[in-house]
């Protein structure tokens, strides 16, 4: 996967970088002032893509983080089960099952286009179209 680099006080509210491994969405950033002898600290709050849990970390400001690139595509719904959905990418053809996502998309019906976007080689259904 490619990654792009930046440093940790040139993260910004509303961008995405990868924490613990998962990528997550910045929420809020603080960085502190760098004292006599020491280093700018940056606090980072941030909601996972994947998962949607809260993560707050705490680095030094000269620190790196990796950004995902984060491809966004578009599907049509063939068939739902309990636990899946079967789509077909509108470009490519290809078939595959994602998970139902659990909130910010109204319910699905067979035939109905939904973007869904592909980060870290995982698929998620962002909003129905």
């Amino acid at each position: 996967m490619a990654y792009k680099i930046i440093e940790g006080t040139a993260v910004r509210s509303g961008s995405t970088i990868i924490i613990d491994g998962e990528p997550c969405n910045v929420k809020s950033i603080n960085v502190s002032k760098t004292g006599k002898h020491g280093h700018a600290k940056v606090r980072i709050e941030a909601i996972g893509i994947i998962d949607g849990k809260k993560k707050v970390i705490a680095r030094p400001g000269h620190e790196r983080f990796e950004v995902p690139l984060i491809e966004k595509k578009k599907a049509q719904v063939l068939s739902m089960s309990p636990e899946a959905v079967n789509v077909m990418d509108i470009e490519s053809y290809e078939t595959f099952d994602l998970p139902i996502p659990t909130e910010e998309v109204p319910e699905l019906y067979e035939g109905d286009q939904v973007e869904y976007w592909e980060v870290e080689d995982k698929k998620i259904i962002k909003r129905k179209i």
